[in-house]
């Protein structure tokens, strides 16, 4: 009968304790403070103050607000312990978990509880351009490319066996919510992007000419030439007026340059002319050394000049200058040290200022002073 009554009662403490607590109690005992072990904080819901902020490392991987449902290429993991798909998100620089069935709110850890911060911020992998890699990490170290919460924040998406929170490098620890308590662990791991690339490429660029802006600037002299006529007899002369300058060819885009990888851009080249755009044979330049392309051009003019006698003519040689912005999209590879290759498209502007056209003026003649009068 006691034996019964002892089984009974163990069975009873068994269904109460949290599964944290029936798994690794070992674990536990030895990286979580004796006073979250201990305690239970009331679960808090938090209004979202606008702090949003972007990633800073300029990849395809966004934190995207939360607007009521899930957006493409939401960044997850299976968590095995629960057995449900958890979405990575952050509320502010804090760094949590999502699932649909606890509703729309991030669940993240700070300060010994647990919160459910709502509007909050998915992590979106756009395509599934980034390679995203768990790694082993622990006592608040990261690697190098570690996804932030925030740019210059010391907050890191990290996980472990019982699902996603956040790395502290300051508190050399990683922080999970687990119902209304923050629990912390020396060993974890962190989310990180594959850097090993080996090269990339843009191209099939399309410009989107109905989307274009053309600046027209005021006419300006680019060269003169004067013919002087002393003589009594008329003077018929050609004159060639020749200028040689560089256009600058520009594509801005909205992906980053991946430092120290060759990135070769191949596009044609828009060509204002008085009829509209035009496009020059495809090109191609290195476009981790600038995203600018600069040509030498050379223009020249001929004009006739007639001189009366006693008289002083000019001819001036104008530009006509466009300044033209096109948007662009475009196809991005990206080939790996292992040999993967990754896809995915990107937007951007072309702008460049041209010389359009060039005219030759002649301005009326005048009288020499202090000439001679022909007789």
């Amino acid at each position: 009968m006691k034996l019964s009554v002892l089984l009974l009662l163990a069975l009873l403490a068994l269904s109460t304790a949290s599964p944290l607590d029936i798994l690794n109690s070992t674990e536990q005992r030895k990286e979580l403070s004796p006073e979250i072990t201990a305690s239970r904080w009331r679960l808090t819901y938090r209004p979202f103050w606008n702090l949003s902020q972007k990633s800073d490392d300029g990849s395809n991987l966004k934190w995207v607000t939360w607007n009521n449902f899930l957006p493409n290429d939401a960044v997850s993991i299976h968590n095995d312990y629960v057995d449900r798909i958890d979405y990575v998100c952050k509320y502010m620089c804090e760094a949590g978990f999502y699932t649909p069935s606890k509703g729309p709110y991030c669940h993240y850890p700070n300060a010994k509880k647990a919160y459910s911060g709502s509007p909050f911020e998915i992590l979106v992998n756009k395509n599934n351009f980034e390679i995203l890699e768990w790694k082993e990490d622990s006592y608040g170290s990261v690697f190098q490319s570690s996804v932030r919460t925030c740019p210059r924040g010391d907050t890191y998406v990290g996980k472990n066996k019982y699902g996603l929170g956040k790395v502290a490098t300051k508190d050399k620890a990683f922080y999970l919510p687990w119902y209304d308590d923050e629990y912390w662990y020396h060993y974890y791991q962190v989310l990180t992007i594959n850097e090993d690339i080996i090269s990339q490429q843009i191209y099939n660029v399309r410009y989107n000419t109905d989307e274009s802006q053309i600046f027209h600037y005021p006419p300006e002299v680019m060269r003169n030439s004067t013919i002087k006529n002393y003589n009594c007899n008329t003077v018929v002369q050609t004159d060639s007026l020749s200028k040689t300058y560089e256009v600058e060819h520009r594509w801005g885009i909205s992906f980053s340059v991946t430092v120290g990888v060759t990135l070769t851009f191949s596009a044609s080249i828009p060509l204002i002319t008085t009829s509209g755009i035009q496009f020059s044979t495809e090109v191609s330049f290195d476009y981790s050394k600038g995203n600018t392309m600069v040509e030498a051009t050379t223009n020249t003019v001929s004009v006739q000049i007639i001189a009366p006698p006693n008289h002083s003519c000019m001819v001036n040689m104008m530009q006509y200058k466009y300044k033209v912005d096109i948007p662009f999209t475009a196809s991005l590879n990206r080939t790996y040290a292992n040999g993967v290759i990754h896809r995915t498209s990107i937007t951007g502007t072309y702008d460049s200022v041209q010389v359009v056209e060039v005219q030759a003026m002649v301005d009326r003649c005048e009288l020499l002073e202090n000439s001679q009068p022909c007789t």
